[in-house]
């Protein structure tokens, strides 16, 4: 705090610079929560395939997946805190770069990845696993901040507003396609495409956007067999629920088996190897056959509050950078939300997303807590500015 000499009669005080506030505590609260539940629900979920499963990997230790959840979570914490005291001027001025080393990285996947699933995503280094798509998503969002806060009076020019962003989307996107991991592509061209909306790029061209998209759309579907095989399964799961439909087929046993009050903890019966990735992307199916309708319906609620009170954040960020990138953060977390519930529920098709906080993998949480230590670094810079007024 800087004391006026002169009006405290005489006493002389040397001009310190001052401690970065707290941030804000509910938002934090809400985090922690989710994640604290998040935890517990992968212990439960994924103790029978740890146990059961033949591999080598777990030893047959059924707490496995949960230990290193928890460290992950202890971990991300850390990171978030960490995070959190970072000036929002240092992401600024380290946004391009981070995009650039997170390109390489990308580059990198499918020359030296990791292949596990019929997919190379991960970059290995001894028995650390590192997902550069979950890196990308915030390179997205940085680099997007910093360029639209640059080109802010030429956003809607097609040279300024469109291209340099369309460029990295796609070079992003193209970099996806040949792991492949069409899902994290889909969540980028989405928060890519709500960051250019917030730029001020003109409706025009997002309708353009959705015109070409449904253009391609018809293509995949009427050149690609795969494709169209997956739509049709989408529609009708149990027409080959011993065969692709399996899935998506056992997640519906499990959230009908939830009723209104579920089975309770640990009592869900789908995930004794019934139910595929049931500690992963469709942990959430785990949850509803264990908690019920009111127990899932209470962690939406808590995602929901999450997810306004991002936004509450950055609508009150002085800064145009500090508001795309919490608005930015904010819209990612809800979109991953709201897919992974959607394609647990059948309510779109099939494809990989994981559950913010609650879906086991080590990079996907601690960089989603490093995303909100971001957020909460902006929350810091707005309790300091209310604080000097």
């Amino acid at each position: 705090m800087r004391y006026d000499s002169a009006r405290l009669a005489g006493s002389v005080y040397t001009e310190t610079k001052p401690r970065r506030r707290s941030f804000d505590s509910s938002f934090f609260l809400l985090v922690v929560l989710l994640l604290a539940i998040g935890v517990v629900m992968v212990l439960s979920a994924s103790f029978p395939r740890a146990y059961y499963d033949p591999g080598e990997v777990t030893g047959g230790n059924a707490a496995y997946y949960f230990v290193r959840q928890l460290i992950y979570a202890l971990l991300g914490l850390a990171v978030l805190l960490l995070a959190s005291r970072v000036p929002m001027d240092l992401y600024r001025r380290w946004a391009i770069p981070f995009l650039g080393a997170t390109l390489v990285l990308l580059a990198l996947v499918p020359v030296i990845g990791v292949k596990a699933n019929g997919s190379r995503r991960w970059l290995g280094v001894g028995s650390l696993t590192v997902q550069p798509s979950e890196l990308a998503k915030l390179a997205v969002i940085l680099s997007f901040s910093v360029l639209i806060c640059r080109f802010r009076e030429k956003m809607r020019t097609v040279r300024w507003g469109i291209l340099p962003f369309l460029g990295i989307l796609g070079l992003i996107v193209g970099l996806l396609v040949l792991e492949p991991h069409f899902s994290a592509s889909i969540i980028i061209i989405a928060v890519g495409g709500v960051m250019m909306f917030l730029g001020g790029v003109g409706l025009g061209w997002f309708g353009a956007a959705l015109g070409g998209a449904g253009a391609g759309l018809a293509v995949l579907l009427t050149f690609f067999p795969y494709a169209s095989s997956r739509i049709n399964t989408w529609r009708d799961p149990f027409s080959s629920s011993s065969d692709e439909g399996y899935q998506i087929v056992q997640s519906l046993y499990s959230i009908g088996s939830g009723g209104l009050s579920g089975l309770g903890l640990g009592g869900s019966r789908q995930k004794f190897l019934y139910l595929p990735e049931e500690h992963n992307d469709f942990i959430f199916s785990v949850v509803c056959e264990e908690l019920g309708f009111i127990g899932a319906a209470l962690i939406l609620v808590l995602f929901a509050l999450l997810i306004l009170r991002g936004f509450w954040i950055a609508l009150h960020c002085r800064r145009r950078f500090d508001f795309l990138v919490c608005a930015g953060i904010t819209t990612l977390l809800a979109i991953q939300v709201f897919l992974n519930v959607a394609v647990v529920t059948n309510l779109v098709p099939c494809t990989g997303i994981s559950l913010p906080f609650f879906s086991y993998g080590g990079t996907a949480l601690l960089i989603q807590l490093g995303e909100m230590g971001i957020v909460l670094s902006a929350s810091r810079e707005i309790l300091e500015e209310r604080t000097e007024k």
